[in-house]
């Protein structure tokens, strides 16, 4: 295998924030000699997170076994899924917003025909449903627990309990005709067809629309983590895969 030299479009944040977390790990189990050190570990975390390098190209890279590559980019995955918040820390952060804007995305996986409770009919292929959470401007708050693609937005929102979340706080949310029906604090796009819309509707309809279309911000920005645009690993995984991205996100964010 060929090794050439290669960038990563991240700020130099992302890695001493994770290159940190990794060095506390290390001293908090006693950890002894590795053949890289914490820093080329969060570097190698960071090039299969942005850039979906397979864990084959990460060891010629890295001069390590496929096995240690695995272990160390696990050991740090996990690691930064911990430190990601929950719905009740996203929830009293967003407590001081106007409202709070819902959304879902389908993360594509490698799965076949017979998968059916992966299959996403609105998608028309395999993936993982994540519900997302963003501020009015569109930033992220929060990231769901993956749930198989065949889930329902409604149905994960509620599975999630984001309703009773956000019913419980009082915080209005804005999200599309795919949580019609979801009560609470949600609002939802009139219902019924254009023609049969009155002009009153059509008006609000627009607005709710120009409002909700700032989640997509926040999609681009999980998408823009190249890992998660086709995910080929245990589905068990995707949730961690996740959360560490929203973590490094943040963290990111917060020192901008």
């Amino acid at each position: 295998m060929f090794v050439y030299p290669s960038g990563l479009d991240l700020s130099s944040s992302h890695l001493r924030f994770l290159t940190t977390r990794l060095c506390e790990r290390r001293r908090a189990i006693g950890s002894r000699w590795r053949r890289l050190s914490a820093g080329r570990q969060a570097l190698l975390t960071l090039a299969h997170l942005r850039v979906g390098h397979t864990y084959a190209q990460l060891a010629a890279g890295f001069g390590v076994g496929t096995t240690t590559a695995y272990r160390y980019v696990a050991e740090a995955v996990d690691l930064l899924a911990a430190l990601a918040p929950t719905l009740a820390d996203a929830v009293r952060t967003a407590s001081t917003k106007a409202y709070v804007l819902l959304d879902g995305t389908l993360l594509p996986i490698d799965r076949i025909a017979a998968d059916r409770p992966f299959y996403s009919g609105k998608h028309k292929r395999h993936g993982m449903n994540v519900q997302v959470l963003t501020d009015p401007f569109g930033r992220l708050l929060w990231a769901s627990p993956a749930l198989p693609g065949a889930v329902h937005d409604i149905r994960a929102a509620r599975e999630h309990g984001i309703i009773d979340a956000l019913t419980q706080a009082d915080l209005r949310c804005w999200a599309d005709k795919g949580y019609r029906g979801a009560g609470g604090t949600i609002r939802t796009p009139g219902w019924g067809r254009w023609n049969t819309l009155s002009a009153g509707q059509k008006a609000m309809n627009r607005s709710h629309a120009k409002i909700r279309a700032l989640v997509e911000q926040a999609m681009a920005t999980l998408k823009s983590w190249r890992l998660l645009r086709k995910l080929r690993c245990s589905t068990t995984r995707i949730t961690a895969l996740v959360q560490a991205v929203l973590t490094l996100h943040l963290a990111s964010s917060d020192r901008g």
